[in-house]
């Protein structure tokens, strides 16, 4: 455990460190060297002066030794003329026996209480120019028995150049902060006065708003104090690089201030200026001012198209002014729309943008125009504008029917009217194109054309497009190969049919037409037989057959001898179906196909020999097969 003596030790070392804190904050230069006269009566004081600042504190650091025999019991101080050789009572400005410094008003104190430690070390506050001199000490034993050592230190104290200091944290915009103002010295005199003081722009000093602490105390020992003041406010752009002053007033009107400058982090809102309004061909110019410190980063961009930066686009940044001007040169309704411009801060949760729509004046095209065929009039009207506009035709007015399309391209609205003009004329057809900006109106030609006789080929190509033609001629030459196929079937299946008849009919004359002829002759000459007349009135040329009923082998159905075979020859007329005998009127028997050609005859006419002349024009038969 540490002795009562050890901690008064540790204590005396920190008082001499503090001490000589404060001699070399004071500004005092201080040098001990010990000189001694009248035996061990020996004292240590500052060889050179000691220099301190007017309504601060000084500490003269002084110690003594003496006899043993003599034993100090009080210590006088004593402050004259640096050309005096002594110091008499009258210049008395401290004695520890006295419990009220008369002399100083208390401003004068001893650092080591106890005499009998030999420290003669003396604090003074509240300095003022008058306390510059030399000073002495003077030690006492008893009331008859002193000593006064003839070594002197001076003090010169002048006019205070120490300023408060003023400690400033990071300010940002909308968060509160703390100002504080420390004093200079680390005096334990009379407490200073604190005022804080602000100047804006072009302003005069005006007290700043906010929670002021008047004034804080701080001991440090038994003889130093810290004083100081704080100031809390909400910072915000306007005190940006305005000056805060810290003024600290002592004792006889001796003052010093400290001035400093806000440096507020702060981001205003950006302006945007410029004409927002445009038409075809115009430039655009738009600025943006950001107010910010630090500098913002400046950036434009365009909402909804992929022009922004093109060879017509110039942007030219002012980090000095904190703007940005973007310029664009021959404006289209393409660079219309939401124009944004952004400031990018170094604190991110301050960044901030703003917005500008750009507009466009309605502008008519020169495609626009009017037609008139069969008395049926069609108007065209095409504008482009942001926001995109709206169109009107007076025409309407005096209608009751007609037809309106309308389509809406980039920016653009294209609307068409179709009217029936009866017994009206017209030669010009007014549109009106309207936005919330303005309003064109455009006086459009009607032009008649003539109806022409439409080409087939023309229309069709019109009416089918080209895949359709594809799908048209696959289909129709896949239609023309079965037709052909079938075609071709039904003619070998003809000529087949033709053959055959001709192969029967061949077998039927074959055997009977060389010994017959001149029969067939005669009976041609006596019966009087002729060939039915052709279309045109003339005679057909008659063909005679000789047919063998044996090679037949015909049988007659209703007759008893249907299986008896004949071999006498008879003749057959063959006819057409639908030509009719001129006695009878009934039809011939019809020859197609491969069908046999019958004959039924009733046995009398079996029996009796009897002859029937079968008549054929051959030649009419084949042409039909």
């Amino acid at each position: 455990m540490a002795t009562r003596e050890t901690v008064c030790r540790h204590h005396r070392i920190r008082m001499f460190v503090l001490i000589w804190g404060i001699l070399l904050s004071s500004g005092a230069s201080v040098w001990g060297k010990r000189h001694c006269q009248l035996r061990n009566f020996c004292i240590t004081l500052s060889e050179a002066d000691i220099t301190a600042e007017a309504g601060l504190c000084v500490v003269i650091p002084c110690s003594f030794t003496t006899d043993k025999s003599f034993t100090p019991q009080h210590i006088v101080w004593y402050k004259c003329d640096k050309s005096e050789s002594k110091c008499v009572d009258s210049d008395i400005i401290f004695q520890t026996k006295e419990k009220n410094d008369v002399h100083t008003q208390g401003r004068v104190s001893l650092l080591e209480p106890d005499v009998s430690q030999r420290n003669c070390s003396i604090f003074i506050n509240n300095l003022t120019e008058s306390d510059s001199g030399g000073y002495q000490l003077r030690v006492i034993k008893s009331e008859t028995d002193g000593f006064t050592f003839s070594r002197k230190t001076t003090v010169t104290v002048k006019g205070l150049t120490q300023k408060p200091s003023v400690m400033i944290p990071a300010l940002t915009e909308g968060q509160p902060t703390t100002l504080t103002c420390t004093a200079p010295g680390l005096c334990s005199g009379s407490d200073p006065k604190f005022t804080w003081t602000w100047r804006g722009a072009g302003e005069k000093d005006s007290q700043i708003t906010g929670n002021i602490t008047a004034l804080k105390t701080e001991d440090l020992t038994a003889v130093t104090q810290r004083h100081s003041s704080t100031l809390t406010f909400n910072p915000s752009a306007e005190h940006h690089n305005n000056n805060v002053t810290c003024e600290v007033s002592f004792r006889n009107n001796i003052t010093a201030e400290e001035t400093v400058t806000l440096n507020v982090t702060y981001l205003k809102k950006p302006v945007i200026t410029g004409v927002t309004t445009v038409k075809d061909g115009d430039d655009l110019n738009l600025t943006c001012s950001i107010e910010s410190f630090p500098p913002s980063v400046i950036t434009w961009t365009k909402h909804g198209s992929i022009r922004n930066l093109t060879k017509e686009t110039k942007i030219i940044l002012d980090n000095n002014t904190g703007t940005a001007t973007l310029t664009i040169r021959n404006v289209t309704v393409d660079y219309s729309g939401l124009y944004v411009c952004k400031a990018k801060h170094q604190i991110p949760t301050l960044s901030t943008h703003a917005e500008v729509n750009v507009t466009f004046l309605p502008r008519i095209f020169s495609t626009s125009g009017c037609v008139v065929q069969s008395e049926v009039l069609t108007c065209v009207c095409i504008s482009e504008g942001f926001p995109l506009p709206t169109i009107k035709w007076p025409l309407l007015d005096a209608h009751t029917e007609y037809s309106v399309t309308t389509n809406f391209p980039n920016h653009a609205v294209n609307l068409s009217i179709t009217v029936t003009l009866k017994d009206r004329n017209y030669t010009t057809v007014e549109c009106i194109s309207s936005n919330d900006i303005g309003e064109v109106k455009e006086n459009l030609n009607v032009t008649r054309k003539v109806v022409e006789p439409k080409d087939p080929i023309h229309i069709f190509f019109k009416t089918f497009n080209l895949p359709q033609l594809i799908i048209a001629f696959l289909i129709g030459l896949l239609v023309s190969t079965s037709i052909c196929c079938l075609g071709r079937k039904c003619q070998r299946r003809k000529q087949k049919n033709s053959e055959e008849i001709a192969e029967t009919l061949e077998m039927i004359s074959a055997g009977e037409a060389m010994q017959n002829v001149g029969t067939q002759d005669e009976e041609a000459a006596e019966g009087g037989a002729v060939a039915p007349p052709n279309d045109d009135g003339v005679p057909r040329e008659v063909e005679y057959s000789n047919i063998d009923f044996r090679l037949l082998k015909i049988k007659c159905p209703n007759g008893p001898e249907a299986t008896k075979e004949t071999t006498e020859t008879e003749y057959a007329e063959v006819k057409r179906k639908g030509e009719r005998h001129d006695d009878g009127g009934q039809d011939g028997e019809k020859v197609e196909g491969n069908e046999e050609v019958e004959q039924c005859m009733s046995a009398e006419e079996v029996e009796g020999g009897q002859d029937m002349a079968l008549y054929s024009n051959l030649n009419e038969i084949m042409g039909k097969v």
